[in-house]
C-alpha cells in the first residue's frame, strides 16, 4: 500500500523515522545553587552553568564519567580531524 505522500504507511513524507538511539543510559537532571551568585541551577548528571553570573563547575564534579569521544556515532576515526562547515 502507498500513502498519499509516496511513502508506505508509518513513514513521514516518503522517508523512514530514524531508529532509536541506542543510549546506555539516559542523563538524569539535576538540581544546585550557583556557588558564586545562589540562583538555583539545572544541569545534566552534576554539571552545571549559571546564565546569570556565568559561573560553570568542572567538569570531574559530574555524576558519571563523560562519554568518550568513540562513543559519538558521528566520531570520524583516530587522528581524523572533523572537517568544520563554518571555516569557509
Amino acid at each position: 500500500m502507498t500513502s498519499p505522500t509516496g511513502g508506505t504507511p508509518g513513514e513521514v513524507h516518503g522517508t523512514a523515522l530514524p531508529p532509536e538511539p541506542a543510549t546506555a543510559f539516559a542523563p538524569e537532571i539535576t538540581h544546585a545553587e550557583c556557588r558564586q551568585c545562589g540562583t538555583r541551577v539545572a544541569g545534566l548528571d552534576g554539571r552545571y552553568a549559571c546564565g546569570v553570573c556565568g559561573w560553570t563547575n568542572d567538569w570531574s564534579e559530574g555524576h558519571r564519567p563523560l562519554p568518550r569521544a568513540e562513543d559519538d556515532p558521528d566520531f570520524p576515526g583516530p587522528g581524523v580531524s572533523p572537517e568544520n562547515p563554518l571555516a569557509d
